[in-house]
């Protein structure tokens, strides 16, 4: 799977977003509206860590959810 079907269905993966990071508001989740480097951008402000930091986060969430194939 890559992330163009993660933007087609991000309804059904907003769930898992926000099994990785809690605290994640629907509001926020909207707004990503599954476009990747915009979700890297959101975790690294919202959780003060650095860029390569929430890179890393994503790539891991990826991983886990079967996104890197």
């Amino acid at each position: 799977m890559n992330w163009n079907q993660v933007q087609g269905n991000w309804k059904q993966f907003t769930g898992k977003v926000k099994e990785k990071w809690g605290d994640m508001t629907d509001d926020e989740l909207d707004r990503i509206a599954g476009k990747r480097d915009v979700l890297v951008g959101h975790i690294q402000e919202k959780y003060g860590i650095a860029q390569e930091e929430a890179e890393e986060q994503v790539k891991e969430w990826e991983k886990t959810n079967k996104l890197d194939e």
